[in-house]
Parts: C-alpha cells; structure tokens; sequence
C-alpha cells in the first residue's frame, strides 16, 4: 500500500472512531475531549490556516494563485446581460446574488424543485415540462419592435405533486473538498457501516463529464455534483442559462423547446473561460473562520460528538496531493462527511441521480454562524429548530439532545454558532 493512502486510511479511521456517538446522554458520560483536536498536523498534515474574514482567500497562495483568486472574483461578482448570452430562463443574473452575506456565503436565496411522483412510487422530474429546477426569472421580450416573443419565467406545472425549496449553499472552504480524494469518502463509508448501519453514510456515485468516469459526488444539497469544475458549468447554464462546453444546450422553457429558435444568442454562451474562472474562485477561497471559542463552547464540542452529531457531521477531512499547495495535504474541518443520509420526514421528495427522495449530503457546518435560515428549505430559523427537524437516521441524534439538560443543550447550540 502506498504511503499516501495509508495517510487517508488511518486520517479517516482516526476520525470517524473519535467521532462516533455514544448511546446515552452526555449528561452520564465522562467528555472526552474537543473535536477540533481530533487530527494531529503534524501526524497527518498541516492544518489550513484560518481566513481573517469570510471571502478571504486561501491563505498561503502564491502571487499567480491569487490573481486568479481576484480574477474569479471579478467573474464571480460580474453581472451577466442578455447580450452575454443571459437566459432565455434563468434564477439570477450573478453568482454573487445568491451567494452573499457575506461573500461566498448564502443570503438565503431559495430555489424551487419540483417533480411528480406517480402510483408506482417512482419519481419523474418533468423534464418534458422544463424540470426538476424551476428559472424564475424569463429575460422578457425579444426580436424587435414589435417583439417576436416574450421569454416569461417558468411556473410549476399542474402534473406536478412534488415542490420544495432548496437555498443556495454556501462556497467556503470548497477547494478543500474537491481536493479529497474519491476513496477517502468511499473508506469513510465503509467505517461508518461497520461502525454502526442506522447512521452510516453512502457516497453519490455520479458521472464526471470531463472524464466520463464515475466520482464520488460531494457538491450540492444531494452530492449530484462531483467537482468544482462541473459544478461551475453547471450553475452557469442551469442558473443564468449561460452555455458552455460541458453544458452546451440551452433548458428549454418548461419544456417548450420550440421556443428556443427566438433565442438571441442561439450559440454557445461561453467557452469556458468565465466556468473556469468561477472554479478559481471557489477553488481558492478560504474556508470561513471559527468565531470565539468559550468555555461553554468547548463543552458544546464534546456533546456535539457524545450525542452523535458528528457520527454524520464529520468534524475532519484531509486533502490529498495538489498543484496548489495551500490545498496540498491539508486537515481541514468542515463538519460533514459529504455522504447521503436518509433523512426521513425532512426528504424533499427530489430524486437527483441516485439520491432518493428522503436522501440529503451531510450538510457542512462550517460558517453556519452566519445563516439566518437553516435546512435545505430554510424552514428552521434556529439551531434547536434544524435538530428538531430531523428524522430519518438523524432522529437518534435529534432524541439524544431532547434528552439532555436545559445547560447541556445550550452549551451544543453556543458550538454549532461558533463554526
């Protein structure tokens, strides 16, 4: 076995057996330490140094890195017209207006997804009727004075018996995770299985268009994404309808395909350069940095971890080898494992790829401080409220903190707003 996996093997064995929970109360159980100490650097790598601010870039980067960094900025913040190819549906005209407050974050934006679930319990996107992610916005008239067409914003069909909202996730710290190879997820499961099945994770097995090869998915509120890459094509031509090399055909609006032949800009939108230099900016942006940490937050770690919030919030991953050393070999916490869970009576009903209806990503943790919203439909507005809300293999969790003492749940909640 190669050095380097043994790295990976014994990082991810590491942490998972830190982080299982325990069966009964913290309030019975002796702490056993922060789980922010769960990794030596020196025995694993070096830990990522700590942004200043939210929207910092990574710390560490070399000068052409960081032109790169502004330069994916720049495109990240730069509003895009219908003569850039904006439309003909679309949700917003920038990735900054979704992904804001503070910068790479979300200010709680929220999308519709819909869908229709038929007698035979299978689920059917309605593609043919521009689904499963409704473009709220449509760029209006078109083709002269007086105009040929209007493009009017989609609506959820009538055949439609799923709807839900999703909020745009936040960016930070992305980098990190494109950057952790496929079989650390993958080892990750497999330890979770063993370790105990009513929690254990699976990974989302996904195509990556650029190799044709099945990834692990790790991006999106259902891991359907599999790189940072993809996920910048995607977001280009899914939300500003701006086509580009891997994703080169227009969505079609609510599925009348006909009236795309008044598109103004019937050809390709974008050869990659604006994809590109999105995915340097969510490549080199810092993860967000941990708020103060109090005594009563130090005891809200250890209950974190007794209660089995972390058996799925995985409070430590590393990188593997990278071109940009600032993400080479790098422990970082993001405080999710990026594997599907069934989540009960919390699915949105959405199947996406492989992932079931009742199936969510681990959503991380880190920079939750900053939310206002919580859950992938923003329907929890406290932390109390989004543990609430959990069912499915979260329940055991969700039980646990019910149980605790009025001190101890408030010590937990102190931590999750320290992230």
């Amino acid at each position: 076995m190669r050095p380097d996996a043994q790295k990976y093997i014994a990082l991810t064995l590491f942490a998972v057996l830190s982080i299982t929970g325990c069966e009964n109360p913290p309030d019975a159980v002796t702490n056993t330490g922060s789980t922010d100490t769960l990794v030596a650097a020196d025995q694993f790598g070096a830990e990522v140094r700590a942004a200043v601010n939210f929207g910092d870039p990574l710390p560490g980067l070399s000068a052409g890195e960081l032109d790169r960094f502004l330069g994916g900025l720049g495109e990240f913040q730069e509003e895009e017209t219908i003569e850039d190819g904006l439309g003909p549906v679309f949700n917003e005209a920038s990735c900054a207006l979704c992904h804001t407050n503070p910068v790479g974050g979300t200010n709680g934006r929220a999308e519709t997804r819909f869908g229709r679930v038929g007698r035979d319990n299978v689920f059917d996107p309605l593609a043919s009727l521009g689904g499963s992610l409704l473009q709220d916005h449509g760029i209006g008239a078109v083709g002269g004075d007086p105009p040929t067409h209007s493009f009017s914003p989609e609506i959820v069909p009538g055949r439609a018996n799923v709807q839900t909202l999703r909020l745009t996730t936040p960016l930070f710290g992305l980098g990190l995770v494109d950057a952790v190879p496929d079989e650390a997820f993958l080892r990750l499961a497999r330890i979770e299985r063993s370790r105990s099945a009513r929690t254990a994770g699976r990974a989302h097995m996904v195509t990556e268009i650029r190799t044709g090869q099945l990834r692990v998915g790790r991006f999106g509120w259902k891991a359907q994404v599999p790189t940072l890459f993809q996920f910048s094509g995607d977001a280009y031509l899914n939300e500003m309808g701006i086509t580009n090399p891997e994703f080169p055909v227009e969505n079609c609006p609510n599925g009348d395909c006909a009236a795309l032949a008044f598109n103004p800009l019937p050809s390709l939108n974008d050869d990659g350069e604006a994809v590109q230099a999105f995915d340097d900016f969510m490549t080199l942006l810092a993860p967000p940095p941990r708020g103060p940490i109090t005594r009563l937050v130090s005891q809200g770690s250890d209950i974190f971890v007794q209660i089995g919030c972390a058996d799925c919030h995985t409070t430590t991953l590393r990188t593997g080898d990278s071109p940009v050393e600032a993400l080479s070999n790098k422990v970082f916490h993001p405080y999710s494992d990026f594997l599907l869970h069934d989540m009960g009576r919390l699915g949105d009903g959405i199947v996406q790829g492989d992932a079931k209806g009742r199936e969510f990503r681990t959503a991380p943790l880190w920079g939750v401080r900053t939310r206002t919203l919580l859950l992938h439909d923003g329907r929890a507005t406290t932390i109390s409220g989004a543990i609430a809300a959990h069912g499915g293999q979260g329940r055991f969790a969700r039980e646990l903190y019910a149980r605790l003492s009025f001190g101890s749940r408030a010590a937990l909640v102190a931590f999750v707003k320290s992230l």
